[in-house]
Protein backbone atom coordinates (compact mmCIF):
# COMPACT_ATOMS: atom_id res chain seq x y z
CA UNK A 1 0.00 0.00 0.00
CA UNK A 2 1.88 3.29 -1.18
CA UNK A 3 0.08 5.04 1.89
CA UNK A 4 2.10 2.96 4.40
CA UNK A 5 4.58 4.79 3.02
CA UNK A 6 3.22 7.96 4.92
CA UNK A 7 0.87 6.19 7.73
CA UNK A 8 3.75 3.83 9.44
CA UNK A 9 6.47 6.54 9.96
CA UNK A 10 3.57 8.60 11.43
CA UNK A 11 2.09 5.59 13.91
CA UNK A 12 5.45 4.95 15.01
CA UNK A 13 5.57 8.79 15.70
CA UNK A 14 2.77 8.83 17.95
CA UNK A 15 3.64 5.33 19.49
CA UNK A 16 6.88 6.50 21.16
CA UNK A 17 5.21 9.71 22.39
CA UNK A 18 2.99 7.50 24.19
CA UNK A 19 2.86 8.04 28.32
CA UNK A 20 3.97 4.77 28.52
CA UNK A 21 6.65 3.18 30.42
CA UNK A 22 9.34 2.42 28.25
CA UNK A 23 7.96 4.07 25.21
CA UNK A 24 10.93 6.25 24.68
CA UNK A 25 13.43 3.33 24.76
CA UNK A 26 11.88 1.84 21.58
CA UNK A 27 12.18 5.21 19.32
CA UNK A 28 15.54 4.25 18.01
CA UNK A 29 14.72 0.65 17.19
CA UNK A 30 11.32 1.27 15.97
CA UNK A 31 12.99 3.79 13.56
CA UNK A 32 15.68 1.78 12.28
CA UNK A 33 12.93 -1.25 11.59
CA UNK A 34 11.11 1.59 9.46
CA UNK A 35 14.18 2.42 7.24
CA UNK A 36 15.40 -1.55 6.79
CA UNK A 37 11.38 -2.21 5.93
CA UNK A 38 11.95 0.57 3.40
CA UNK A 39 15.35 -0.49 2.07
CA UNK A 40 13.75 -4.46 1.55
CA UNK A 41 10.62 -3.50 0.23
CA UNK A 42 12.55 -1.58 -2.62
CA UNK A 43 14.65 -4.27 -2.80
CA UNK A 44 12.95 -7.05 -2.95
CA UNK A 45 9.75 -6.58 -3.70
CA UNK A 46 10.04 -3.54 -6.11
CA UNK A 47 6.72 -4.86 -8.23
CA UNK A 48 4.31 -5.09 -4.93
CA UNK A 49 4.24 -0.78 -5.32
CA UNK A 50 4.91 -0.50 -8.87
CA UNK A 51 1.88 0.39 -10.64
CA UNK A 52 -0.50 -0.31 -7.86
CA UNK A 53 -3.31 1.17 -8.59
CA UNK A 54 -5.70 0.32 -5.63
CA UNK A 55 -5.29 1.22 -1.94
CA UNK A 56 -6.90 0.14 0.96
CA UNK A 57 -6.22 3.75 2.44
CA UNK A 58 -7.21 5.72 -0.49
CA UNK A 59 -10.22 6.88 1.37
CA UNK A 60 -8.93 8.93 4.03
CA UNK A 61 -7.06 10.77 1.42
CA UNK A 62 -7.87 13.51 -0.71
CA UNK A 63 -5.04 13.43 -3.15
CA UNK A 64 -3.61 10.68 -5.54
CA UNK A 65 -0.25 8.97 -5.23
CA UNK A 66 1.79 7.51 -7.76
CA UNK A 67 5.34 5.44 -7.98
CA UNK A 68 7.61 4.47 -10.79
CA UNK A 69 11.57 3.37 -10.86
CA UNK A 70 12.40 6.86 -10.35
CA UNK A 71 10.16 6.78 -7.12
CA UNK A 72 11.72 3.54 -6.42
CA UNK A 73 15.45 4.98 -6.71
CA UNK A 74 14.13 7.94 -3.74
CA UNK A 75 12.65 5.36 -1.64
CA UNK A 76 16.02 3.31 -1.34
CA UNK A 77 18.31 6.48 -0.82
CA UNK A 78 15.63 7.79 1.65
CA UNK A 79 16.26 4.32 3.62
CA UNK A 80 19.85 3.82 3.86
CA UNK A 81 20.52 7.65 4.12
CA UNK A 82 18.04 8.05 7.18
CA UNK A 83 19.31 4.58 8.61
CA UNK A 84 22.74 5.94 8.58
CA UNK A 85 21.24 9.29 10.09
CA UNK A 86 19.80 7.20 13.06
CA UNK A 87 22.83 4.90 13.79
CA UNK A 88 25.45 8.77 13.82
CA UNK A 89 23.07 10.59 16.29
CA UNK A 90 23.07 7.14 18.84
CA UNK A 91 26.26 7.39 19.08
CA UNK A 92 27.43 11.08 18.76
CA UNK A 93 24.50 12.81 20.57
CA UNK A 94 25.54 12.83 23.71
CA UNK A 95 22.41 13.81 25.72
CA UNK A 96 19.23 11.15 25.51
CA UNK A 97 17.02 14.16 25.39
CA UNK A 98 18.47 15.25 22.51
CA UNK A 99 18.30 11.81 20.83
CA UNK A 100 15.19 11.27 21.06
CA UNK A 101 14.38 14.48 20.11
CA UNK A 102 16.87 14.06 16.93
CA UNK A 103 14.72 10.55 16.36
CA UNK A 104 10.60 12.56 16.67
CA UNK A 105 12.42 15.11 14.21
CA UNK A 106 13.83 12.20 11.64
CA UNK A 107 10.27 9.98 11.83
CA UNK A 108 8.56 13.89 10.30
CA UNK A 109 11.06 13.90 8.50
CA UNK A 110 10.74 10.94 6.77
CA UNK A 111 7.17 11.84 6.24
CA UNK A 112 7.58 14.65 4.77
CA UNK A 113 10.09 13.10 2.16
CA UNK A 114 7.96 9.95 1.67
CA UNK A 115 4.83 12.09 0.63
CA UNK A 116 7.12 13.92 -1.96
CA UNK A 117 8.17 10.25 -3.80
CA UNK A 118 4.55 9.79 -3.84
CA UNK A 119 2.64 13.18 -4.62
CA UNK A 120 0.94 13.95 -7.93
CA UNK A 121 -0.39 17.53 -6.47
CA UNK A 122 1.53 20.98 -6.66
CA UNK A 123 -0.27 22.27 -3.64
CA UNK A 124 0.36 18.74 -1.40
CA UNK A 125 3.65 18.81 -2.32
CA UNK A 126 4.43 22.12 -1.43
CA UNK A 127 3.13 21.30 2.02
CA UNK A 128 5.13 18.34 2.33
CA UNK A 129 7.83 20.46 1.67
CA UNK A 130 7.39 22.75 4.36
CA UNK A 131 6.80 19.54 6.83
CA UNK A 132 10.55 18.48 5.98
CA UNK A 133 11.47 22.24 5.85
CA UNK A 134 10.66 22.48 9.09
CA UNK A 135 11.86 19.24 10.94
CA UNK A 136 15.36 20.53 9.26
CA UNK A 137 15.44 23.65 10.92
CA UNK A 138 14.86 21.87 14.31
CA UNK A 139 17.32 19.50 13.56
CA UNK A 140 19.99 21.82 12.82
CA UNK A 141 19.30 23.74 16.15
CA UNK A 142 18.46 20.58 18.73
CA UNK A 143 21.67 21.01 20.68
CA UNK A 144 20.71 24.67 20.70
CA UNK A 145 24.34 25.58 20.16
CA UNK A 146 25.02 29.18 18.81
CA UNK A 147 26.86 28.21 15.65
CA UNK A 148 24.13 25.98 15.21
CA UNK A 149 21.30 28.35 15.88
CA UNK A 150 23.12 30.36 13.69
CA UNK A 151 22.89 28.23 10.49
CA UNK A 152 19.20 27.04 11.51
CA UNK A 153 18.27 31.11 11.09
CA UNK A 154 19.68 31.61 8.23
CA UNK A 155 17.73 28.05 6.51
CA UNK A 156 14.74 29.38 7.73
CA UNK A 157 14.99 32.82 6.59
CA UNK A 158 16.39 31.33 2.89
CA UNK A 159 13.68 28.35 2.98
CA UNK A 160 10.51 30.80 3.88
CA UNK A 161 11.71 32.31 0.80
CA UNK A 162 11.53 29.80 -0.65
CA UNK A 163 8.33 28.42 0.57
CA UNK A 164 6.30 32.04 -0.19
CA UNK A 165 7.63 32.23 -3.79
CA UNK A 166 6.20 28.71 -4.38
CA UNK A 167 2.99 29.17 -2.57
CA UNK A 168 2.36 32.28 -4.87
CA UNK A 169 3.06 29.92 -7.40
CA UNK A 170 0.87 27.20 -6.73
CA UNK A 171 -2.39 30.34 -6.90
CA UNK A 172 -1.61 31.83 -10.23
CA UNK A 173 -1.22 28.30 -11.69
CA UNK A 174 -4.39 27.48 -9.98
CA UNK A 175 -6.13 30.72 -11.55
CA UNK A 176 -4.77 29.62 -14.95
CA UNK A 177 -6.08 25.71 -14.43
CA UNK A 178 -8.16 25.46 -11.70
CA UNK A 179 -6.59 22.61 -10.33
CA UNK A 180 -3.27 21.70 -8.37
CA UNK A 181 -2.79 17.78 -10.08
CA UNK A 182 -0.17 17.41 -12.44
CA UNK A 183 -2.25 16.20 -14.84
CA UNK A 184 -4.61 18.85 -15.28
CA UNK A 185 -1.76 21.66 -14.61
CA UNK A 186 0.67 20.23 -17.07
CA UNK A 187 -2.56 20.36 -19.78
CA UNK A 188 -3.11 23.85 -19.11
CA UNK A 189 -0.03 25.10 -19.81
CA UNK A 190 0.47 23.41 -22.84
CA UNK A 191 -2.56 25.40 -23.87
CA UNK A 192 -1.46 28.78 -22.65
CA UNK A 193 2.47 28.30 -23.10
CA UNK A 194 2.71 32.03 -24.50
CA UNK A 195 1.28 33.59 -21.39
CA UNK A 196 2.92 35.82 -19.25
CA UNK A 197 1.15 34.55 -16.62
CA UNK A 198 2.32 30.94 -16.89
CA UNK A 199 5.86 32.12 -17.33
CA UNK A 200 5.83 33.92 -14.14
CA UNK A 201 4.18 30.95 -12.05
CA UNK A 202 6.48 27.92 -13.56
CA UNK A 203 9.45 30.76 -12.45
CA UNK A 204 8.14 31.33 -8.81
CA UNK A 205 7.97 27.24 -8.28
CA UNK A 206 11.14 27.00 -10.03
CA UNK A 207 12.86 29.14 -7.99
CA UNK A 208 11.85 27.44 -4.22
CA UNK A 209 13.59 23.72 -5.18
CA UNK A 210 16.28 25.86 -7.01
CA UNK A 211 16.54 27.25 -3.18
CA UNK A 212 15.75 23.77 -1.18
CA UNK A 213 18.61 22.31 -3.36
CA UNK A 214 21.69 25.36 -2.35
CA UNK A 215 22.04 25.56 -6.56
CA UNK A 216 24.33 28.95 -7.18
CA UNK A 217 23.17 31.08 -6.89
CA UNK A 218 21.23 30.50 -4.10
CA UNK A 219 23.60 28.96 -1.77
CA UNK A 220 24.10 30.97 0.67
CA UNK A 221 22.48 29.20 3.40
CA UNK A 222 23.83 25.84 2.59
CA UNK A 223 27.56 25.92 3.96
CA UNK A 224 26.71 27.35 7.18
CA UNK A 225 23.31 24.54 7.83
CA UNK A 226 26.15 21.33 7.02
CA UNK A 227 28.65 22.44 9.03
CA UNK A 228 27.20 23.59 11.95
CA UNK A 229 25.05 21.48 12.22
CA UNK A 230 25.05 17.89 14.68
CA UNK A 231 26.91 15.63 12.62
CA UNK A 232 23.59 12.81 12.69
CA UNK A 233 22.17 15.69 11.07
CA UNK A 234 24.81 16.70 8.45
CA UNK A 235 24.32 13.62 6.91
CA UNK A 236 20.81 13.76 6.35
CA UNK A 237 21.26 17.09 5.69
CA UNK A 238 23.35 16.48 2.91
CA UNK A 239 22.73 12.87 2.10
CA UNK A 240 18.91 13.12 1.31
CA UNK A 241 16.55 15.83 2.86
CA UNK A 242 17.82 18.45 0.23
CA UNK A 243 17.77 16.18 -2.59
CA UNK A 244 14.28 15.28 -2.14
CA UNK A 245 12.67 18.68 -1.13
CA UNK A 246 15.23 20.72 -3.55
CA UNK A 247 16.35 18.41 -6.36
CA UNK A 248 13.80 15.24 -6.94
CA UNK A 249 11.30 17.74 -6.83
CA UNK A 250 12.72 19.71 -9.12
CA UNK A 251 13.37 16.67 -11.54
CA UNK A 252 9.17 15.49 -10.49
CA UNK A 253 8.09 19.06 -11.72
CA UNK A 254 10.16 19.43 -15.12
CA UNK A 255 9.54 15.71 -15.90
CA UNK A 256 5.52 15.38 -15.25
CA UNK A 257 4.33 19.13 -15.21
CA UNK A 258 6.16 21.69 -17.14
CA UNK A 259 8.13 19.91 -19.08
CA UNK A 260 11.77 20.24 -21.10
CA UNK A 261 10.95 23.76 -22.76
CA UNK A 262 13.96 25.64 -24.29
CA UNK A 263 13.75 28.16 -21.80
CA UNK A 264 13.89 25.81 -18.72
CA UNK A 265 16.91 23.53 -20.53
CA UNK A 266 18.70 26.88 -20.46
CA UNK A 267 18.39 27.46 -17.01
CA UNK A 268 18.72 23.86 -16.04
CA UNK A 269 22.22 23.60 -17.88
CA UNK A 270 23.69 26.95 -16.64
CA UNK A 271 22.47 26.38 -13.04
CA UNK A 272 24.08 23.16 -13.40
CA UNK A 273 27.23 24.14 -14.81
CA UNK A 274 27.69 27.47 -12.40
CA UNK A 275 27.30 25.04 -9.07
CA UNK A 276 29.47 22.13 -10.52
CA UNK A 277 32.43 25.01 -10.85
CA UNK A 278 31.37 27.15 -8.28
CA UNK A 279 31.05 24.31 -5.64
CA UNK A 280 34.54 22.86 -6.79
CA UNK A 281 36.48 26.07 -6.72
CA UNK A 282 35.19 26.55 -2.97
CA UNK A 283 35.53 23.26 -1.86
CA UNK A 284 39.44 23.85 -2.39
CA UNK A 285 40.38 26.51 0.28
CA UNK A 286 38.53 25.09 2.85
CA UNK A 287 40.27 24.35 6.00
CA UNK A 288 36.85 23.23 8.13
CA UNK A 289 35.93 19.54 6.84
CA UNK A 290 32.21 19.68 6.98
CA UNK A 291 32.32 23.18 5.09
CA UNK A 292 34.76 21.34 1.76
CA UNK A 293 31.75 18.59 2.29
CA UNK A 294 29.55 21.18 1.54
CA UNK A 295 30.59 22.98 -0.87
CA UNK A 296 31.36 19.63 -2.75
CA UNK A 297 27.82 19.19 -2.21
CA UNK A 298 27.01 21.82 -4.02
CA UNK A 299 29.17 21.08 -6.92
CA UNK A 300 27.77 17.47 -7.35
CA UNK A 301 24.19 18.48 -7.39
CA UNK A 302 25.09 20.61 -10.15
CA UNK A 303 25.88 17.51 -12.04
CA UNK A 304 22.79 15.88 -11.65
CA UNK A 305 20.73 19.40 -12.47
CA UNK A 306 23.06 19.44 -15.47
CA UNK A 307 22.07 15.73 -16.58
CA UNK A 308 18.12 16.80 -15.92
CA UNK A 309 18.94 20.10 -18.40
CA UNK A 310 19.97 17.74 -21.02
CA UNK A 311 17.16 15.83 -20.77
CA UNK A 312 17.69 12.92 -23.12
CA UNK A 313 17.24 9.29 -21.69
CA UNK A 314 21.05 8.71 -20.88
CA UNK A 315 21.13 12.08 -19.26
CA UNK A 316 18.44 11.88 -16.92
CA UNK A 317 19.93 7.49 -15.90
CA UNK A 318 22.91 9.38 -15.19
CA UNK A 319 21.16 11.89 -13.03
CA UNK A 320 19.09 9.40 -11.27
CA UNK A 321 21.95 7.29 -10.72
CA UNK A 322 24.26 10.21 -9.38
CA UNK A 323 21.34 11.37 -7.11
CA UNK A 324 21.60 7.98 -5.59
CA UNK A 325 25.34 7.79 -5.81
CA UNK A 326 25.74 10.94 -4.22
CA UNK A 327 23.95 10.10 -1.40
CA UNK A 328 25.80 7.05 -0.58
CA UNK A 329 29.62 8.50 -0.58
CA UNK A 330 28.40 12.24 0.94
CA UNK A 331 26.78 10.37 3.27
CA UNK A 332 29.93 8.33 4.38
CA UNK A 333 32.05 11.30 4.06
CA UNK A 334 29.78 13.02 6.37
CA UNK A 335 30.05 9.95 8.86
CA UNK A 336 34.03 10.19 8.60
CA UNK A 337 33.97 13.67 9.53
CA UNK A 338 31.36 12.70 12.93
CA UNK A 339 33.80 10.07 13.92
CA UNK A 340 36.66 12.54 13.34
CA UNK A 341 34.41 15.40 15.31
CA UNK A 342 33.99 12.82 18.06
CA UNK A 343 37.59 11.47 18.55
CA UNK A 344 39.19 14.84 18.30
CA UNK A 345 36.83 17.28 19.43
CA UNK A 346 37.57 19.38 15.74
CA UNK A 347 37.00 19.01 12.26
CA UNK A 348 39.99 21.71 11.39
CA UNK A 349 42.20 19.51 9.06
CA UNK A 350 45.36 21.67 9.75
CA UNK A 351 44.88 20.06 13.60
CA UNK A 352 45.34 17.06 11.55
CA UNK A 353 47.92 14.41 9.88
CA UNK A 354 48.38 11.44 9.47
CA UNK A 355 45.21 9.72 11.18
CA UNK A 356 45.45 6.63 8.82
CA UNK A 357 47.52 4.71 11.39
CA UNK A 358 44.77 5.85 14.09
CA UNK A 359 41.81 5.17 11.86
CA UNK A 360 42.29 2.80 9.36
CA UNK A 361 39.05 2.51 8.56
CA UNK A 362 37.48 6.13 8.61
CA UNK A 363 40.80 6.29 6.30
CA UNK A 364 40.36 3.73 4.12
CA UNK A 365 36.81 4.46 3.57
CA UNK A 366 37.27 8.03 3.23
CA UNK A 367 39.76 7.21 0.57
CA UNK A 368 36.67 5.23 -1.66
CA UNK A 369 34.10 7.83 -1.16
CA UNK A 370 36.37 10.62 -2.54
CA UNK A 371 37.64 8.58 -5.54
CA UNK A 372 33.40 7.91 -6.42
CA UNK A 373 33.14 11.22 -5.56
CA UNK A 374 35.26 12.26 -8.16
CA UNK A 375 34.74 9.97 -10.64
CA UNK A 376 37.54 7.01 -10.85
CA UNK A 377 36.57 4.12 -12.04
CA UNK A 378 35.41 1.44 -11.25
CA UNK A 379 33.58 3.13 -8.58
CA UNK A 380 29.87 4.08 -8.50
CA UNK A 381 30.61 7.51 -9.13
CA UNK A 382 32.63 7.20 -12.44
CA UNK A 383 29.25 5.54 -14.03
CA UNK A 384 26.88 8.39 -13.20
CA UNK A 385 29.15 10.79 -13.98
CA UNK A 386 30.04 9.27 -17.34
CA UNK A 387 26.51 8.77 -18.23
CA UNK A 388 25.82 12.39 -17.54
CA UNK A 389 29.52 13.46 -20.35
CA UNK A 390 28.50 10.90 -22.70
CA UNK A 391 25.01 11.95 -22.80
CA UNK A 392 25.53 15.36 -22.89
CA UNK A 393 28.47 15.28 -25.91
CA UNK A 394 26.35 12.96 -28.24
CA UNK A 395 23.49 15.91 -27.61
CA UNK A 396 26.06 18.55 -28.97
CA UNK A 397 26.47 20.08 -25.35
CA UNK A 398 30.19 20.17 -26.32
CA UNK A 399 30.99 22.87 -23.75
CA UNK A 400 28.87 21.30 -20.66
CA UNK A 401 30.66 17.75 -21.28
CA UNK A 402 33.92 19.71 -20.99
CA UNK A 403 32.78 21.90 -17.67
CA UNK A 404 31.57 18.29 -16.38
CA UNK A 405 34.87 16.52 -17.16
CA UNK A 406 37.39 18.81 -15.62
CA UNK A 407 35.17 19.80 -12.90
CA UNK A 408 36.22 16.07 -11.63
CA UNK A 409 40.11 16.74 -11.78
CA UNK A 410 39.09 19.81 -9.30
CA UNK A 411 37.04 17.14 -7.34
CA UNK A 412 39.78 14.89 -7.19
CA UNK A 413 42.80 18.23 -6.64
CA UNK A 414 40.40 19.24 -3.57
CA UNK A 415 40.13 15.65 -2.19
CA UNK A 416 43.87 14.84 -2.40
CA UNK A 417 44.29 18.00 -0.29
CA UNK A 418 42.21 17.05 2.34
CA UNK A 419 43.72 13.24 2.16
CA UNK A 420 47.16 14.69 2.69
CA UNK A 421 46.44 16.76 5.61
CA UNK A 422 44.32 14.49 7.29
CA UNK A 423 44.81 11.06 6.62
CA UNK A 424 48.24 10.68 4.79
CA UNK A 425 51.66 11.02 6.30
CA UNK A 426 53.51 10.97 9.61
CA UNK A 427 50.92 11.37 12.68
CA UNK A 428 50.88 14.89 14.04
CA UNK A 429 52.35 15.09 17.74
CA UNK A 430 49.36 15.28 20.19
CA UNK A 431 47.48 12.44 17.90
CA UNK A 432 48.80 9.52 19.73
CA UNK A 433 45.99 8.91 21.33
CA UNK A 434 43.32 8.76 18.75
CA UNK A 435 41.30 5.94 18.56
CA UNK A 436 39.00 4.39 15.45
CA UNK A 437 35.47 4.63 16.01
CA UNK A 438 33.23 2.31 17.87
CA UNK A 439 32.07 -0.66 16.47
CA UNK A 440 28.66 0.84 15.61
CA UNK A 441 30.04 3.59 13.37
CA UNK A 442 32.48 1.46 11.65
CA UNK A 443 30.24 -1.13 10.29
CA UNK A 444 28.29 1.78 9.41
CA UNK A 445 31.51 3.08 7.35
CA UNK A 446 32.21 -0.30 5.86
CA UNK A 447 28.44 -0.70 4.97
CA UNK A 448 28.47 2.45 3.04
CA UNK A 449 32.13 1.83 1.23
CA UNK A 450 30.54 -1.62 0.16
CA UNK A 451 27.72 -0.14 -1.63
CA UNK A 452 29.97 2.32 -3.56
CA UNK A 453 32.44 -0.73 -4.50
CA UNK A 454 29.40 -2.88 -5.47
CA UNK A 455 27.38 -0.43 -7.30
CA UNK A 456 30.63 0.64 -9.42
CA UNK A 457 31.98 -2.96 -10.00
CA UNK A 458 28.25 -4.33 -11.21
CA UNK A 459 27.09 -1.76 -12.63
CA UNK A 460 28.32 -3.04 -16.21
CA UNK A 461 25.86 -6.27 -15.55
CA UNK A 462 23.23 -3.58 -14.44
CA UNK A 463 23.32 -2.39 -17.76
CA UNK A 464 21.69 -5.39 -19.49
CA UNK A 465 18.62 -4.96 -17.56
CA UNK A 466 18.51 -1.05 -17.84
CA UNK A 467 18.71 -0.89 -21.73
CA UNK A 468 17.16 1.35 -23.09
CA UNK A 469 17.12 3.47 -20.24
CA UNK A 470 13.21 3.95 -20.83
CA UNK A 471 12.34 2.55 -17.35
CA UNK A 472 14.77 5.31 -15.51
CA UNK A 473 12.12 8.20 -16.88
CA UNK A 474 9.48 9.41 -15.13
Amino acid sequence: MLSLFILLPFFCLIAVNLPVKGARRLAFWLTASLFVLQILAVLLHPSVFWGMKEDLFANFFAINFSVNNLSLVIFLTIGIVGLVSLIIGKYTLANRPDRFHFTNLLLTALIGMNALALLTDLFSMYVFIEVTALSSFILIAVQREKTALEGAFKYLIISTIASALMLSSVALILLVSGSTSFDVVSAALKASSGSVFVKLAVALFLCGPFIKSGLVPFHGWLPDAYSAAPSAVSVLLAGIITKVSGVYVLMKLVMSVFGFTPVIRDILMFAGALSIVFGALAAIGQKDFKRMLAYSSISQVGYIIIGLGCGTKLAIAGAALHFFNHAVFKSLLFTNAAVMEQKLGTVDMDKMGGLTSRMPFTGMTSLIAFLSTAGIPPLSGFWSKLLIVVALWTSGMHGYAAIALLASVLTLAYFLSMQRRVFFGKLRPGLEAVQEAGTGLVITQVALALVILGVGLGFPFMLKTLAPLKNILW
